[in-house]
């Protein structure tokens, strides 16, 4: 997936996409991705982030099977190491 995809679509794009939530803001993807190609798509590195799933906390090894679809809604965490 590209940025493209991930940014917001007008017009005939709109009816090619799908409208998800990251953060609180509306989003748009492409139809049929996995939650690991939509989070790559806008700009997450997966391996460093942690994933709200529509409310639920949602297991690592299942992100590459789970496909996102219209009005799921996502918070992303990401995860930013340091020392004390």
């Amino acid at each position: 997936m590209t940025g493209e995809q991930a940014s917001e679509a007008t017009g005939s794009e709109a009816a090619t996409t799908l409208e998800i939530q990251v953060n609180g803001e509306p989003r748009r993807c492409g139809p049929g991705l996995t939650l690991v190609q939509v989070l790559e798509g806008l700009g997450y590195r997966p391996q460093l982030v942690v994933v709200e799933f529509n409310g639920a906390i949602l297991p690592r090894q299942s992100w590459g099977t789970k496909t996102v679809v219209e009005s799921d809604v996502l918070e992303v965490v990401t995860i930013v190491g340091g020392g004390s």
